[in-house]
């Protein structure tokens, strides 16, 4: 049996092994130039649910703050 690998098997190997951890790549970039959140908020802008969602939030945010404030302020 023959053990000794071919240079192709190396390279291969090495490929396959790398192109596993291509995502985490920019995740550990953002940490080690400490801009997780950055990267976190830009994500998730990307994603178009997430978008919606933060959208609504802030939608319901500001209504409430319009409501405390008439409630409050103009009406009192």
């Amino acid at each position: 049996m023959n053990s000794i690998m071919s240079n192709f098997d190396i390279e291969s190997a090495n490929i396959s092994s790398s192109s596993k951890w291509d995502g985490l790549s920019e995740i550990d970039q953002a940490i080690r130039e400490n801009r997780l959140m950055e990267y976190r908020i830009k994500k998730s802008w990307a994603d178009p649910w997430s978008r919606a969602l933060s959208i609504a939030v802030l939608i319901v945010l500001v209504l409430f703050a319009g409501f405390v404030i008439y409630w409050d302020l103009l009406r009192g």
